[in-house]
Protein backbone atom coordinates (compact mmCIF):
# COMPACT_ATOMS: atom_id res chain seq x y z
CA UNK A 1 0.00 0.00 0.00
CA UNK A 2 1.66 3.43 -0.70
CA UNK A 3 2.33 5.81 1.67
CA UNK A 4 -0.58 8.58 0.84
CA UNK A 5 -2.82 5.53 0.98
CA UNK A 6 -1.68 4.38 4.26
CA UNK A 7 -1.71 8.03 5.46
CA UNK A 8 -5.30 8.32 4.07
CA UNK A 9 -6.63 4.85 6.43
CA UNK A 10 -4.91 6.35 9.25
CA UNK A 11 -6.83 9.53 9.24
CA UNK A 12 -10.29 7.73 8.34
CA UNK A 13 -9.67 5.62 11.45
CA UNK A 14 -8.85 8.52 13.55
CA UNK A 15 -11.80 10.32 12.19
CA UNK A 16 -13.75 7.68 13.11
CA UNK A 17 -12.64 7.55 16.45
CA UNK A 18 -13.13 11.10 17.28
CA UNK A 19 -16.41 11.09 16.06
CA UNK A 20 -17.55 7.69 18.07
CA UNK A 21 -15.48 8.84 21.32
CA UNK A 22 -18.03 12.10 21.20
CA UNK A 23 -21.25 10.18 20.61
CA UNK A 24 -19.72 8.15 23.86
CA UNK A 25 -19.43 11.08 25.56
CA UNK A 26 -22.72 13.15 24.48
CA UNK A 27 -24.38 9.62 25.69
CA UNK A 28 -22.60 9.95 29.00
CA UNK A 29 -23.75 13.22 29.36
CA UNK A 30 -27.64 12.32 28.56
CA UNK A 31 -27.36 9.48 30.92
CA UNK A 32 -26.26 11.89 33.81
CA UNK A 33 -29.61 13.74 33.54
CA UNK A 34 -31.28 11.79 35.49
CA UNK A 35 -29.81 9.90 38.49
CA UNK A 36 -32.34 7.42 39.12
CA UNK A 37 -35.82 6.44 38.39
CA UNK A 38 -37.63 8.89 40.87
CA UNK A 39 -35.75 11.87 39.22
CA UNK A 40 -36.76 10.69 35.77
CA UNK A 41 -40.24 10.74 37.14
CA UNK A 42 -39.96 14.52 38.29
CA UNK A 43 -38.06 15.60 35.27
CA UNK A 44 -40.73 14.01 32.97
CA UNK A 45 -43.94 15.44 35.03
CA UNK A 46 -42.05 19.27 35.45
CA UNK A 47 -44.14 22.13 34.17
CA UNK A 48 -47.28 19.66 33.96
CA UNK A 49 -50.57 21.02 35.34
CA UNK A 50 -50.64 20.07 39.47
CA UNK A 51 -53.91 17.40 38.54
CA UNK A 52 -52.09 16.09 35.43
CA UNK A 53 -48.75 15.23 37.79
CA UNK A 54 -51.02 13.90 40.24
CA UNK A 55 -53.27 11.10 37.98
CA UNK A 56 -49.54 10.72 36.39
CA UNK A 57 -48.14 9.97 39.83
CA UNK A 58 -50.61 7.16 40.71
CA UNK A 59 -50.75 5.73 37.24
CA UNK A 60 -46.96 5.06 37.96
CA UNK A 61 -47.07 3.90 41.51
CA UNK A 62 -49.52 1.27 40.06
CA UNK A 63 -47.00 -0.12 37.58
CA UNK A 64 -43.94 -0.07 39.85
CA UNK A 65 -45.79 -1.60 42.89
CA UNK A 66 -46.74 -4.10 40.23
CA UNK A 67 -43.33 -4.96 38.41
CA UNK A 68 -41.28 -3.74 41.85
CA UNK A 69 -38.57 -3.55 38.96
CA UNK A 70 -36.08 -0.50 38.09
CA UNK A 71 -37.23 1.02 34.89
CA UNK A 72 -34.23 -0.11 32.83
CA UNK A 73 -35.10 -3.40 33.53
CA UNK A 74 -38.42 -3.58 32.10
CA UNK A 75 -39.61 -5.96 29.36
CA UNK A 76 -42.45 -5.91 26.76
CA UNK A 77 -43.79 -8.69 29.21
CA UNK A 78 -43.91 -6.62 31.89
CA UNK A 79 -45.95 -4.27 30.27
CA UNK A 80 -48.55 -6.86 28.92
CA UNK A 81 -48.97 -8.12 32.63
CA UNK A 82 -49.72 -5.14 34.05
CA UNK A 83 -52.28 -4.28 31.11
CA UNK A 84 -53.71 -7.86 31.66
CA UNK A 85 -54.27 -7.46 35.56
CA UNK A 86 -55.66 -3.52 34.95
CA UNK A 87 -57.92 -5.04 32.64
CA UNK A 88 -59.56 -6.58 35.49
CA UNK A 89 -60.78 -4.84 37.66
CA UNK A 90 -60.84 -0.71 35.64
CA UNK A 91 -62.62 0.29 32.52
CA UNK A 92 -61.06 0.25 29.16
CA UNK A 93 -60.93 3.92 29.08
CA UNK A 94 -59.14 4.17 32.58
CA UNK A 95 -56.82 1.25 31.36
CA UNK A 96 -56.07 3.18 28.42
CA UNK A 97 -55.06 6.33 30.66
CA UNK A 98 -53.31 4.48 32.74
CA UNK A 99 -51.05 2.54 29.98
CA UNK A 100 -50.34 5.87 28.17
CA UNK A 101 -48.76 7.78 31.21
CA UNK A 102 -46.43 4.88 31.30
CA UNK A 103 -45.41 4.60 27.73
CA UNK A 104 -45.37 8.61 27.97
CA UNK A 105 -42.98 8.16 30.43
CA UNK A 106 -40.78 5.11 29.26
CA UNK A 107 -40.58 7.77 25.98
CA UNK A 108 -39.33 10.10 27.63
CA UNK A 109 -36.67 8.27 29.09
CA UNK A 110 -35.61 6.81 26.06
CA UNK A 111 -35.12 10.47 24.36
CA UNK A 112 -33.32 11.62 27.51
CA UNK A 113 -30.77 9.12 27.54
CA UNK A 114 -31.66 7.15 30.87
CA UNK A 115 -33.26 4.18 29.24
CA UNK A 116 -31.48 2.16 26.60
CA UNK A 117 -34.85 1.00 24.72
CA UNK A 118 -37.95 2.54 24.63
CA UNK A 119 -39.98 -0.56 25.25
CA UNK A 120 -43.12 1.04 25.49
CA UNK A 121 -43.62 1.91 22.02
CA UNK A 122 -44.06 -2.23 21.37
CA UNK A 123 -47.01 -2.07 23.54
CA UNK A 124 -50.49 -2.08 21.68
CA UNK A 125 -53.15 -0.27 23.49
CA UNK A 126 -56.92 -1.28 22.73
CA UNK A 127 -59.54 0.44 21.96
CA UNK A 128 -62.72 1.59 23.91
CA UNK A 129 -66.50 2.68 23.74
CA UNK A 130 -66.37 6.07 23.73
CA UNK A 131 -68.96 6.85 26.65
CA UNK A 132 -68.93 10.71 25.38
CA UNK A 133 -72.64 10.25 24.29
CA UNK A 134 -73.99 8.86 28.14
CA UNK A 135 -72.09 11.94 29.75
CA UNK A 136 -74.51 14.68 28.04
CA UNK A 137 -77.36 15.62 30.66
CA UNK A 138 -80.56 17.93 28.72
CA UNK A 139 -80.92 20.81 28.69
CA UNK A 140 -84.30 20.37 30.35
CA UNK A 141 -81.66 18.16 33.00
CA UNK A 142 -79.30 20.86 33.24
CA UNK A 143 -81.69 23.99 33.63
CA UNK A 144 -83.58 21.36 36.69
CA UNK A 145 -80.27 21.28 38.19
CA UNK A 146 -79.16 24.92 38.54
CA UNK A 147 -83.03 26.32 39.54
CA UNK A 148 -83.51 23.75 42.36
CA UNK A 149 -80.13 25.19 43.68
CA UNK A 150 -81.11 27.67 46.92
CA UNK A 151 -77.83 28.78 47.93
CA UNK A 152 -76.71 32.29 46.00
CA UNK A 153 -73.21 31.29 45.57
CA UNK A 154 -73.28 27.32 44.79
CA UNK A 155 -76.14 28.66 41.71
CA UNK A 156 -73.34 31.29 40.30
CA UNK A 157 -70.80 27.90 40.58
CA UNK A 158 -73.46 26.03 38.57
CA UNK A 159 -74.56 29.14 35.97
CA UNK A 160 -70.85 29.69 35.30
CA UNK A 161 -69.91 25.88 34.27
CA UNK A 162 -72.56 25.39 32.21
CA UNK A 163 -72.40 29.43 30.42
CA UNK A 164 -68.85 29.28 29.69
CA UNK A 165 -67.63 25.22 29.36
CA UNK A 166 -65.39 25.71 32.42
CA UNK A 167 -63.06 22.96 34.24
CA UNK A 168 -63.30 23.14 37.76
CA UNK A 169 -60.15 23.92 38.13
CA UNK A 170 -60.54 27.15 36.22
CA UNK A 171 -63.51 27.68 38.42
CA UNK A 172 -61.75 27.30 41.82
CA UNK A 173 -58.89 29.66 40.75
CA UNK A 174 -60.81 32.62 39.52
CA UNK A 175 -60.55 36.46 40.46
CA UNK A 176 -62.21 39.19 40.16
CA UNK A 177 -59.56 40.56 38.47
CA UNK A 178 -60.09 37.67 35.47
CA UNK A 179 -63.61 39.35 34.81
CA UNK A 180 -63.56 42.16 32.69
CA UNK A 181 -67.02 44.54 32.13
CA UNK A 182 -67.75 44.39 28.10
CA UNK A 183 -70.64 46.91 27.48
CA UNK A 184 -74.07 45.37 29.12
CA UNK A 185 -72.21 42.23 30.11
CA UNK A 186 -68.71 41.01 30.63
CA UNK A 187 -66.05 38.16 29.97
CA UNK A 188 -64.34 36.22 32.06
CA UNK A 189 -60.31 35.64 31.28
CA UNK A 190 -58.77 31.67 32.44
CA UNK A 191 -55.28 30.58 32.19
CA UNK A 192 -55.99 26.46 31.06
CA UNK A 193 -54.92 23.39 30.35
CA UNK A 194 -52.24 23.15 27.84
CA UNK A 195 -50.64 26.73 29.17
CA UNK A 196 -53.49 28.70 27.27
CA UNK A 197 -55.25 32.17 28.24
CA UNK A 198 -58.58 32.15 26.80
CA UNK A 199 -61.45 34.41 27.12
CA UNK A 200 -65.09 33.98 27.77
CA UNK A 201 -67.73 36.28 26.87
CA UNK A 202 -70.77 35.90 28.97
CA UNK A 203 -74.78 35.72 28.73
CA UNK A 204 -75.67 38.90 29.99
CA UNK A 205 -78.25 36.85 32.48
CA UNK A 206 -74.93 34.90 33.88
CA UNK A 207 -72.74 38.02 34.38
CA UNK A 208 -74.81 40.10 36.35
CA UNK A 209 -75.65 37.21 38.68
CA UNK A 210 -72.19 37.16 39.54
CA UNK A 211 -71.14 40.71 39.75
CA UNK A 212 -74.34 40.74 42.85
CA UNK A 213 -72.23 37.74 44.56
CA UNK A 214 -69.00 40.50 44.58
CA UNK A 215 -69.67 42.93 47.14
CA UNK A 216 -66.97 45.38 48.24
CA UNK A 217 -64.17 42.07 47.26
CA UNK A 218 -60.59 43.58 46.20
CA UNK A 219 -59.86 42.38 42.71
CA UNK A 220 -57.40 39.46 44.43
CA UNK A 221 -60.10 37.73 45.76
CA UNK A 222 -61.66 34.72 44.78
CA UNK A 223 -64.65 34.90 42.55
CA UNK A 224 -65.66 32.01 44.62
CA UNK A 225 -65.20 32.43 48.24
CA UNK A 226 -64.62 29.37 50.92
CA UNK A 227 -65.94 29.76 54.28
CA UNK A 228 -62.43 30.81 55.57
CA UNK A 229 -62.65 33.67 52.52
CA UNK A 230 -60.21 31.77 50.29
CA UNK A 231 -60.88 29.63 47.23
CA UNK A 232 -62.40 26.90 47.40
CA UNK A 233 -61.26 23.60 46.63
CA UNK A 234 -62.04 21.41 43.95
CA UNK A 235 -63.29 18.22 46.44
CA UNK A 236 -65.71 20.85 47.46
CA UNK A 237 -67.00 22.30 44.35
CA UNK A 238 -67.54 18.66 43.22
CA UNK A 239 -69.94 18.17 46.36
CA UNK A 240 -71.55 21.43 45.15
CA UNK A 241 -72.58 19.44 41.92
CA UNK A 242 -73.36 16.23 43.49
CA UNK A 243 -76.21 17.30 45.98
CA UNK A 244 -77.39 19.97 43.28
CA UNK A 245 -77.81 16.61 40.90
CA UNK A 246 -79.01 14.97 44.03
CA UNK A 247 -81.53 17.62 44.53
CA UNK A 248 -83.06 17.32 41.07
CA UNK A 249 -83.60 13.90 41.19
CA UNK A 250 -81.21 13.22 38.22
CA UNK A 251 -80.09 9.34 38.57
CA UNK A 252 -76.67 9.79 37.05
CA UNK A 253 -73.14 10.23 38.03
CA UNK A 254 -73.23 13.65 37.13
CA UNK A 255 -69.28 15.11 37.84
CA UNK A 256 -68.51 18.70 37.05
CA UNK A 257 -66.83 18.08 33.83
CA UNK A 258 -70.46 16.95 32.59
CA UNK A 259 -71.24 20.75 32.59
CA UNK A 260 -68.24 21.40 30.28
CA UNK A 261 -70.05 18.35 27.72
CA UNK A 262 -73.67 19.75 28.13
CA UNK A 263 -72.06 23.46 26.95
CA UNK A 264 -70.75 22.35 24.04
CA UNK A 265 -73.20 20.09 23.02
CA UNK A 266 -76.40 22.22 23.50
CA UNK A 267 -73.88 24.84 21.42
CA UNK A 268 -73.39 22.77 18.59
CA UNK A 269 -77.02 21.74 18.70
CA UNK A 270 -78.77 25.29 18.96
CA UNK A 271 -76.40 26.30 15.86
CA UNK A 272 -73.48 27.89 16.90
CA UNK A 273 -70.40 27.51 14.73
CA UNK A 274 -67.93 24.64 15.70
CA UNK A 275 -65.09 27.12 15.36
CA UNK A 276 -66.43 29.76 18.04
CA UNK A 277 -67.44 26.38 20.48
CA UNK A 278 -63.58 25.42 19.95
CA UNK A 279 -62.52 28.74 20.73
CA UNK A 280 -65.14 29.31 23.66
CA UNK A 281 -64.22 25.71 25.05
CA UNK A 282 -60.44 25.86 24.38
CA UNK A 283 -59.93 22.86 22.57
CA UNK A 284 -56.32 22.28 20.73
CA UNK A 285 -58.11 20.57 17.27
CA UNK A 286 -61.55 21.49 15.77
CA UNK A 287 -61.26 17.23 15.57
CA UNK A 288 -62.44 17.13 19.45
CA UNK A 289 -65.23 19.87 19.22
CA UNK A 290 -66.62 17.96 16.36
CA UNK A 291 -66.68 14.54 18.68
CA UNK A 292 -70.05 15.64 19.77
CA UNK A 293 -71.74 15.92 16.72
CA UNK A 294 -70.89 12.18 16.31
CA UNK A 295 -72.24 11.92 20.15
CA UNK A 296 -75.49 13.31 19.35
CA UNK A 297 -76.61 13.28 15.35
CA UNK A 298 -79.17 14.99 14.37
CA UNK A 299 -80.01 13.22 11.81
CA UNK A 300 -79.55 9.26 10.55
CA UNK A 301 -79.63 7.43 7.56
CA UNK A 302 -82.03 4.82 8.92
CA UNK A 303 -84.63 7.83 8.62
CA UNK A 304 -84.38 7.64 4.94
CA UNK A 305 -85.29 3.70 4.86
CA UNK A 306 -89.06 2.74 4.16
CA UNK A 307 -90.11 1.90 7.69
CA UNK A 308 -92.96 4.59 8.37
Amino acid sequence: MSESKQDSCADFRNTSFVMLHSQNLQSNQLVQQADSDDQLVELWLHGRPANTQDGYRREVAKFKAFTSKPLHSIKLVDLQGFADQLGQSLKASSVHRALNAVKSLLSFGHRLGYLNFDVGRALKLKGFRDELAERIISETEVLRIISLEPQPRNRAILLTFYAGGFRVSEICAMKWRHLQERDLTGQITVFSKGDKTRSVLMPKSVWETLITLRGDAPLDAPVFRSRKKGHLCESAVWRVVKKATKRAGIAKEVSCHWFRHAHCSHSLDRGAPIHLVQATMGHSSIATTGKYLHARPNDSSGNYLPLG
